[in-house]
C-alpha cells in the first residue's frame, strides 16, 4: 500500500501534467516563455541564412569588381537591380558621383564630403537590416531567466498555500508545487541560453561583416578621390 501511495503523486508528475495542474499565471508564464523560444529559434536559423547569403554576395561583388571592370560599366548593370552590402554601398556613391558631375560639381572638397556621406547612409541601412531582431535576442537572453523565476516565487507560493490548505507537510502535498516551479525555471532557462549564444555569435558575424563592408567603403572612397583629383586637374 505504501508503494501505491508513493507511486500514485510521481505519476502526476510528468510535464503535461505539472503544466494543466498550474495556475493561470504560471500557465501563462510558461506559454510566454516556449512562444519565446520558438520565436529565438526561428530569427536564428533566418539569420544564419541570411548572414550566409550575405558572406556570399560580398564574396561575389569583391571578384566582379576587382576585376578590371569600369566602374560605369559596372554601376550600369547594378543600378538597376535590387543590390545588397557592398553593392549598394557603391552603387550609392556612383549615383552621387553621376549627379554632382551631370550638374557641374565645381568643389573637389564638396563631391568628395557628399560621396563619403552616401556611402555612410548606404552602410547604416545595411548594419539596419543585418542587426535587425538582434534586439530581441538580448531581450529573451536577459529576461527569460527573470520571467521563469518569477513562475517559480508564484508556484513556491501555491505550495505554501497547500500546505496552509492541508496543513500537512507530506511530500505529495509539496511536490506539485515545487515541481511546477521549477518547470517554469526550466522554461525560462531554455529561452535564454541559446539566445544569449545566438546574440554573441551573430553580433561577432554582423560585426565581421560591417568591417568587410566599412573596408571596402574606405577603399572606393580613396579610389574615387583619384579621379576627382585627375579630373581637376584636366580641366585645369
Amino acid at each position: 500500500m505504501e508503494n501505491i501511495a508513493l507511486a500514485e503523486p510521481a505519476a502526476n508528475l510528468s510535464i503535461w501534467a505539472l503544466f494543466m495542474q498550474a495556475g493561470w499565471v504560471v500557465k501563462l508564464v510558461m506559454l510566454g516563455l516556449l512562444g519565446a523560444s520558438i520565436w529565438t529559434w526561428a530569427i536564428i536559423v533566418d539569420k544564419a541564412v541570411s548572414f550566409n547569403r550575405m558572406r556570399a554576395a560580398l564574396n561575389r561583388f569583391e571578384q566582379v569588381f576587382w576585376s578590371g571592370q569600369s566602374l560605369e560599366e559596372l554601376y550600369r548593370t547594378l543600378s538597376d537591380r535590387k543590390t545588397t552590402g557592398m553593392g549598394s554601398i557603391f552603387v550609392a556613391a556612383m549615383r552621387e558621383w553621376k549627379k554632382s558631375f551631370e550638374k557641374g560639381a565645381k568643389s573637389p572638397l564638396a563631391l568628395q564630403t557628399r560621396i563619403d556621406k552616401a556611402m555612410d547612409l548606404a552602410l547604416t541601412r545595411e548594419m539596419e537590416r543585418l542587426e535587425g531582431k538582434l534586439g530581441f535576442l538580448a531581450t529573451i537572453g536577459s529576461a527569460g531567466p527573470f520571467i521563469g523565476l518569477f513562475g517559480t516565487v508564484v508556484g513556491i507560493m501555491t505550495s505554501f498555500q497547500a500546505i496552509a490548505g492541508s496543513k500537512s507537510t507530506n511530500l505529495a502535498v509539496v511536490a506539485p508545487g515545487i515541481a511546477e516551479a521549477l518547470l517554469a525555471t526550466a522554461i525560462g532557462l531554455l529561452a535564454a541560453i541559446p539566445a544569449v549564444i545566438a546574440y554573441n555569435k551573430l553580433s561577432s558575424d554582423a560585426g565581421k561583416i560591417a568591417m568587410r563592408m566599412e573596408g571596402f567603403a574606405d577603399e572606393f572612397s580613396a579610389i574615387l578621390s583619384r579621379q576627382i583629383d585627375e579630373k581637376v586637374v584636366t580641366k585645369a
